[in-house]
């Protein structure tokens, strides 16, 4: 009993130590005071509820713990006295409010007890459910790969019961062929969810073998092996001897970036062009400003009629006391300064509201500039006097940067510029930041027209493409990034009203260039942009509301031959295509392309990841190549989704900037927007190869002529009971079929895809049936050389005869 007393005096005075120093009552330290025994009567079967109430002061509380009263671990001071959380039932309650302890709000009743119980057991339900019968293990890639600071497997495996987080997945892997399993090592895979969706479980870890195989364990006994794949394969062929390239040796502002290709342009006038898109950006401007007062509710916003460069800029405002008693408010304007004579009282005292000195200068400087109070107060706060302040539009970049409206504009490289060849659009810097990427596409245009004469590779591309650079899609918020605001991500165009217009505000307005197209946009539902104006995902006024999205689409409707698109980004190392956005709803993506498109996507991004690595050892991770809503986020409203969905063009999204291992530190290290020129330069050098290698994709697709050759597997004949039966194909394909016997057509069912980074669906034959089907190539070309809306019969088939 005496220790009992102890720890119970020891309680108290920690919570009034606490307490006195405006501190909360740790867990626990509650928990010993009350574990006393209950001196206020609990009520013949009541049940209790957490209860806030409030006492007057530290007696009064010591009082209440004193009596036994079971406090929780929850005291704060407010302005009438101490608030606590106490576990009582009604009549406890009664009694301490008879004492003078006032109740604030009921917290927690035995319902929600009852309810919090009765979710537990149904999800426990549910799980028995799921896991009363083994799992099913697939294992979506095993990808080996290495790069210059060492070795590392990467694993994606799915279980069918993924939906319960409870559900293990465990990774196990040789040290080769003919070692035993898990000689290699193990590891616990990390779930991957998004939008509250499980996706797969997947993991990457250093290994100091290259394994050959990997096997998957679910702890609720499922399980698969898989071979595994060196990634991303073996990069193209190597150049000729004096292949020339590294053209860059700084970080170039959009301005320097235009003048390089135009002068580019005009030494190979037979091999390249400059083409001026069709929309002028707003420019690298800004309305002067200036702001009177310094308390919220007695500021005045002003801003100036003219563009800063163009006389805002010389003008300047002051709020001055005339000195005598009874003096009405006056604005005059001379040579520039606008003058704010302050209304007074009687006693010659300012008076004027920031309300009536914005209404007064609209009113009588208006002509030079517009007013406004400060974010929507009613500004009846009084200004006070205050000496000329300079108008200024923030901006610092030098004179030979130019404030106008800025012409965007592409070089279009090509021996045939007639749109008779496959066109491919490369475009950079839809986020100002960014700006390595510009790094990329100049770079690339050098290597085109400089090594033509004397590379036959090259020669082969300039001569079978017709390509578009668009060095900076985003000019203006590129200028911004340099010279005033290095983390401008969005355009300068300011959408926000009087609100949030003050110069404090400068560096967050903008639209997101890249959240303004048109097709799974934020105005049609989609997330990942937002319609603040202030958001760094600001999607804009409406869909294409801006210049610099306008740009590229009007140049991809202009010139219909192109069928491939790289937007190129930073930073992270992410090679991604569509689907680029989601509804919240069920987590709804745009439509994903279909087997054989998405196969396409993965046979030609292996391609140019090869190529990305050749240059020092670069490997962009499997895990974070893909479509943009596996592998990144949800980014409504972005170009390639547009360019794909509406235009059909096989559009990626390089992220050059891929992390770089620290073998010292053992993890991943982030190399950012603006790393220093050293690494910005290899980032550039390699994906300039991984573009090249692009377009030696798009060239392969311009000359492919040959039908797809397809198979069934197994293969056709006698099978006993049902049997699953998948394409094999010599290239991606879509495949079209029926099952009744009927002659396929274009609108025949087409083979779906088996789930998230599945490949294409099995078809299950329980009877005996004849599969009728042909195949088309991403180029077009139909197997056997089929006519689907002919009258021939050489469509593809394959007899299932089934017995039970």
């Amino acid at each position: 009993m005496k220790r009992e007393k102890l720890w119970r005096r020891v309680g108290l005075w920690v919570i009034i130590f606490l307490l006195a120093f405006g501190l909360a009552v740790p867990a626990g330290i509650a928990g010993n005071v009350t574990a006393q025994p209950d001196s206020v009567s609990s009520g013949d079967g009541e049940e209790p509820s957490v209860v806030r109430v409030a006492v007057a002061d530290r007696a009064s509380l010591e009082r209440l713990i004193a009596d036994g009263m079971d406090v929780t671990e929850y005291a704060r001071r407010t302005q009438e006295g101490i608030e606590v959380d106490v576990v009582v039932t009604p009549s406890q309650l009664k009694k301490l409010e008879k004492q003078g302890v006032r109740p604030v709000e009921t917290l927690y009743t035995p319902s929600v007890w009852r309810a919090r119980v009765k979710e537990r057991e149904a999800a426990l339900a549910e799980k028995r459910a799921v896991t009363a019968a083994a799992d099913t293990v697939k294992i979506l890639r095993a990808d080996y790969f290495e790069n210059d600071t060492g070795a590392f497997l990467s694993v994606e495996a799915k279980t069918s019961s993924g939906e319960v987080p409870d559900v293990i997945l465990t990774a196990r892997w040789d040290k080769g062929p003919g070692t035993q399993p898990g000689s290699g090592g193990e590891a616990t895979m990390e779930r991957f969810t998004d939008a509250g969706a499980y996706m797969y479980h997947r993991m990457l870890v250093p290994v100091s073998h290259r394994p050959s195989s990997v096997q998957v364990t679910s702890s609720q006994g499922g399980g698969a092996e898989a071979k595994v794949k060196e990634w991303p394969g073996k990069g193209p062929k190597k150049p000729s001897p004096h292949y020339v390239k590294d053209f860059i040796s700084h970080y170039m502002t959009p301005t320097e970036a235009m003048e390089r290709i135009e002068r580019l342009a005009r030494e190979y006038p037979h091999l390249a062009e400059i083409i001026e898109l069709l929309y002028k950006t707003n420019g690298y401007r800004r309305k002067a400003q200036a702001v009177l007062g310094s308390q919220d509710d007695a500021k005045v916003v002003i801003t100036s009629r003219a563009w800063g460069h163009e006389g805002g800029n010389r003008l300047a405002v002051e709020a001055v006391h005339p000195g005598k008693p009874n003096h009405p408010l006056t604005v005059r304007v001379k040579d520039h300064l606008i003058t704010v004579e302050l209304a007074t009282d009687a006693s010659g005292s300012p008076v004027s509201s920031a309300a009536e000195v914005a209404a007064a200068l609209n009113d009588r400087a208006g002509r030079w500039v517009t007013a406004h109070t400060y974010r929507g107060n009613p500004g009846s706060g009084r200004v006070e006097p205050q000496e000329a302040t300079p108008l200024t539009d923030h901006l610092e970049a030098p004179d030979h940067i130019s404030r106008d409206p800025f012409t965007v504009k592409a070089i279009r490289i090509g021996k045939h510029r007639d749109g008779s060849r496959t066109g491919v659009l490369a475009y950079a810097q839809e986020h100002a930041r960014e700006w390595v990427t510009p790094l990329v596409a100049v770079e690339t245009a050098e290597r085109l027209l400089r090594n033509y004469a004397h590379d036959k590779e090259t020669r082969k591309l300039v001569d079978n493409l017709d390509i578009f650079i668009i060095p900076s899609v985003n000019p203006d918020g590129a200028h911004y990034s340099f010279y005033d605001y290095n983390m401008q991500r969005k355009n300068m165009v300011n959408h926000c009203g009087e609100e949030r217009s003050d110069p404090e505000l400068r560096n967050q307005w903008g639209v997101d260039v890249n959240r303004n197209y048109a097709v799974g946009s934020f105005f049609d539902g989609f997330v990942g942009a937002s319609g603040d104006c202030l958001s760094q995902v600001y999607a804009g006024a409406g869909k294409l509301s801006e210049p610099e999205s306008r740009n590229v689409i009007a140049l991809a409707e202009k010139h219909p031959n192109i069928k491939f698109a790289m937007n190129i980004h930073s930073y992270g190392g992410y090679f991604m295509w569509s689907p680029g956005a989601y509804k919240p709803e069920g987590r709804e993506t745009l439509k994903r392309p279909d087997p054989g498109e998405e196969a396409f996507f993965w046979a030609a991004s292996e391609r140019i990841l090869a190529a990305i690595k050749e240059h020092r050892g670069t490997v962009i991770l499997p895990g974070q190549t893909g479509p943009v809503v596996d592998v990144l986020y949800s980014a409504a409203g972005n170009s390639a989704d547009q360019l794909w969905y509406e235009r059909g063009i096989f559009a990626w999204n390089f992220e050059v900037g891929a992390d770089r291992w620290d073998p010292e530190a053992k993890r991943w290290r982030s190399v950012g927007f603006q790393p220093p020129f050293s690494e910005g330069h290899e980032e550039a050098m390699e994906f300039s190869d991984g573009l090249i290698e692009l377009f030696r994709v798009a060239r392969d697709y311009g000359k492919d002529r040959k039908p797809p050759q397809t198979r069934t597997v197994p293969r056709p004949g006698v099978h006993k009971g049902p049997v699953e039966v998948r394409f094999e194909s010599s290239e991606p394909v879509t495949i079209y079929y029926t099952l009744d016997g009927s002659r396929p057509t274009f609108r025949s069912a087409k083979l779906k895809a088996a789930g998230l980074r599945e490949g294409a669906e099995t078809l299950t034959i329980d009877k005996t049936t004849t599969i009728r089907w042909f195949a088309v190539d991403m180029a077009g070309n139909i197997e056997n050389h089929y006519d689907p809306g002919g009258k021939g019969k050489n469509d593809r088939r394959a007899t299932y005869i089934i017995r039970k």
